[in-house]
């Protein structure tokens, strides 16, 4: 007999095959319950399931969404020029802000297990939530601008999901398609919150349970969906009570963005015991003997500068006064000008990059 085994480590997976998956589902679940039509066009069906645009990183499209688009769809010139806008945005996101501030990330999480002091890890942790924000909204807008080339219109997937002042909200914000999909086909039909307090707070917890599971299979995933799922069950108990009501807001986006941040470490590192390790570095709970690199080797007025650009630019600060000013004369000349001169300092960054891809390229 030939041993045919193999290993599961080496069987190759289909580019974004979450994605794939929870888009074949929604085909399969909207038809069943008749919020879509059959396709009886297999071109037109293979074409929802691999639309290139979103296939590798989302967002995802629910197919009661999009099947009218795939049959009857228009390509216009303010479409196609919104969409080459759209994709030069979510490009400079990337391959600006993303990726200089995951260099550094990548710098300081490189060199753990070494020895580095607790400044250096709130440094690595800040430019990680940046980077994972601006690689991913990035890699959004870009599908969206492409889809509108194409005369598609695909939803939003963030919306400044660091202002938010719960987790609930912030998944509201935050990769909005997948949180929808969930909430339409996993948390609806458990009960929702139809079938009682208790029974709602377990729905959350397998929600969440799901998330994790859909990132991967690591532990690290397992508990970081866990981990957003236990917020989402104290603000559910919390919520109506007075003491509660009177926190300022200012207080409950800080606490929201430290629950996020904290999330985010078991979600950059490859082992709950490197999570554990760096949260207590974080907290001086552990300090090394020695330490190989301190917070004066990685943090220079060049970091500052774009550690403050990218929080700047993940609030929608920027994005009003556009929509303040956009009725000026000449507004839209100066803005086509602004968004070549970005187009060309992307593609400088690109030249003279390595090779980095997007984050989400893995799910």
């Amino acid at each position: 007999m030939f041993n045919t085994s193999i290993p599961l480590k080496y069987i190759a997976l289909p580019l974004g095959i979450s994605f794939i998956s929870f888009q074949a589902i929604s085909y399969i679940v909207d038809i069943y319950r008749g919020d879509a039509v059959v396709n009886k066009n297999p071109f037109y069906v293979a074409l929802y399931m691999s639309l290139f645009p979103k296939v590798t990183s989302g967002p995802i499209i629910k197919y009661k969404h999009i099947d009218e688009q795939i049959r009857n769809r228009s390509i216009t010139i303010e479409k196609f020029s919104y969409g080459i806008e759209r994709f030069i945005f979510g490009l400079a996101k990337k391959v600006i802000i993303s990726d200089i501030l995951g260099n550094m990330s990548d710098d300081i999480f490189s060199v753990l297990n070494t020895g580095i002091d607790t400044p250096s890890s709130w440094i690595a942790i800040i430019c990680y939530t940046l980077q994972i924000y601006f690689d991913f909204s990035g890699y959004s807008d870009m599908a969206i601008g492409l889809a509108n080339m194409f005369g598609f219109n695909f939803i939003e997937n963030f919306n400044y999901p660091y202002i938010s002042k719960s987790i609930r909200e912030f998944w509201r914000r935050w990769h909005i398609s997948l949180s929808t999909w969930f909430k339409e086909y996993l948390y609806i039909p458990l009960g929702g919150n139809r079938k009682g307090s208790t029974r709602t707070l377990i729905n959350l917890l397998i929600v969440f349970f799901a998330t994790g599971i859909w990132h991967g299979a690591s532990p690290n995933f397992i508990i970081w969906g866990f981990w957003h799922g236990l917020f989402m069950v104290i603000e559910r108990l919390i919520k109506d009570k007075d003491w509660y009501k009177k926190i300022p807001n200012f207080i409950k986006l800080i606490l929201t963005l430290f629950i996020v941040m904290l999330g985010w470490v078991f979600f950059r590192v490859n082992s709950i015991s490197e999570a554990i390790k760096f949260i207590a570095i974080m907290f001086g709970i552990k300090q090394y003997d020695y330490v190989s690199f301190d917070y004066r080797y990685f943090l220079n007025t060049k970091l500052i500068v774009w550690i403050i650009i990218g929080a700047v630019l993940s609030t929608p600060l920027i994005s009003n006064i556009f929509k303040k000013y956009k009725n000026i004369k000449g507004f839209e000349l100066v803005k086509t000008i602004l968004i070549g001169i970005l187009f060309i300092i992307s593609i400088i960054f690109i030249v003279n990059s390595t090779y980095s891809p997007f984050i989400y390229f893995q799910f």
